[in-house]
């Protein structure tokens, strides 16, 4: 099973779960300024991530991702295959969730195998990443915050948003923000390798 199939599959699903209004579906967000991506994003009142594994990848960076986006998505879920279970399921910290793949005559099923929990593990900085720079800007200056910022680089900017603002308020902010987002390049479900 290839990894467009899932995806496409899961797209589908959560279209039908997710599609409303209040709720962006996100493909390839970025986190640690663009040095990880999880395949798919979904944002409203919770933010929540997919990952997945198709038969053609392997588990190597799975440990690595786990750490980053333990860092800022109130759950996760893995989506793969039969292939990868067992050992995905021993690698995953226990709030992550899993959902296997099959292949049946050409139609791909999701089973849900294991429900995702609340992550408790967020970190602050690393929420702070997800807004632009103006977005974080912004909300320092709405709070009286931003004196002396406007012209120092994002990394600043972020490190006094996430000393500045409690992390339930960060984490609702950063939810706010990127589902009010209309100009946001990129983040759709790419039907080919080429496209």
């Amino acid at each position: 099973m290839h990894d467009l199939d899932i995806r496409l599959a899961l797209h589908a699903l959560l279209l039908r779960t997710w599609g409303d209004a209040d709720t962006r579906i996100r493909h390839e967000l970025g986190l640690s300024m663009g040095k990880r991506r999880i395949d798919v994003a979904v944002i409203n009142n919770e933010l929540v991530g997919y990952e997945s594994k198709s038969d053609e990848d392997t588990l190597i960076r799975l440990t690595a991702q786990a750490g980053a986006y333990g860092r800022v998505f109130d759950r996760v879920i893995l989506v793969t295959t039969q292939r990868h279970l067992d050992g995905a399921n021993a690698m995953l910290p226990p709030w992550w969730g899993i959902i296997v793949a099959h292949n049946d005559n050409g139609i791909i099923h999701l089973e849900d195998v294991r429900a995702p929990t609340l992550n408790n593990q967020y970190d602050a900085f690393s929420l702070a990443q997800l807004l632009w720079r103006a977005e974080a800007l912004e909300e320092l200056r709405l709070r009286g915050q931003g004196r002396g910022l406007s012209k120092k680089a994002r990394y600043y900017i972020w490190t006094a948003l996430a000393k500045a603002v409690p992390l339930d308020e960060l984490r609702s902010i950063v939810r706010t923000r990127l589902r009010s987002r209309r100009k946001w390049s990129g983040g759709r479900l790419r039907l080919s390798k080429g496209l």
